[in-house]
């Protein structure tokens, strides 16, 4: 398996997901649907692994790319300009790609995916909902939530198909990624919800912003290469690409 392998994988994953949800309209205002590349390569990661991987379980990575596209359209509706037409079409994306979510569960007839995705969803929601409590929280508690959101539903999908071992090198590299983009966002002056409550509790907290997140993003790195290479379940050449995703991203980072 090599990085041509992979990123062909990938496609053939967000072809299928763009297949289920296409509309002329809404591709025509909203674009295609957003979907994480990353997300979507550690959601493959069994399979790349050489995992049972039947016709079941490539549906039900179907569904979860799917997921993932309707949270993320309604991740980008703009908070305080939501009334142009392209907006409107995005909220309608969102629903429109959830309603694809649930039908297809539903003629699945998989109650269990239908159960786990649920769960996941509205945990996923509750976290989302935290930035606009009141409620003070601590860093670390920020930073489960962020993981959540970046990687609750893989986590469900991991658990249902007896894919656990795979789920804390997937959040460790999820939550990294996130973090980055948080921080490369709020260096360019543009602050998220998510990073306004990070300052806040690392100001509660007698620290920076800055020191907090980049502090984290070096301990979930050397905490992710020490786990990847003391897993035996991956294979030699999975065990290599996922370390030389966080290595470029290090060699990103110090450049």
């Amino acid at each position: 398996m090599n990085a041509t392998y992979i990123q062909n994988s990938i496609a053939q994953l967000k072809t299928e997901i763009f297949m289920d949800v296409r509309h002329r309209t809404l591709q025509k205002y909203t674009g295609v649907p957003v979907l994480d590349e990353n997300q979507l390569f550690y959601l493959l990661v069994p399979f790349l692994n050489g995992e049972e991987w039947q016709q079941k379980q490539r549906e039900a990575a179907i569904t979860v790319g799917i997921v993932y596209a309707a949270l993320s359209a309604h991740d980008h509706i703009e908070e305080l300009n939501a009334t142009s037409k392209e907006q409107q079409l995005t909220v309608l994306a969102g629903d429109f790609y959830s309603g694809r979510y649930y039908e297809i569960l539903a003629m699945s007839g998989n109650v269990a995916l239908i159960r786990n995705l649920s769960q996941g969803i509205v945990a996923r929601c509750e976290h989302q909902i935290k930035v606009y409590e009141t409620k003070k929280r601590s860093i670390e508690q920020w930073f489960a939530s962020i993981s959540n959101i970046e990687s609750g539903l893989i986590s469900k999908f991991f658990e249902l198909y007896s894919f656990s071992e795979y789920v804390p090198i997937m959040e460790k590299s999820l939550l990294i990624l996130r973090l980055e983009r948080e921080w490369a966002t709020y260096q360019r002056g543009q602050v998220s919800l998510m990073s306004k409550a990070l300052e806040e509790s690392a100001r509660y907290a007698g620290a920076t912003y800055s020191n907090v997140i980049q502090d984290k993003i070096v301990q979930l790195k050397t905490e992710l290469l020490q786990m990847i290479g003391d897993a035996s379940f991956l294979q030699s050449d999975v065990k290599q690409a996922l370390q030389a995703r966080v290595e470029a991203s290090i060699a990103s980072t110090n450049g």
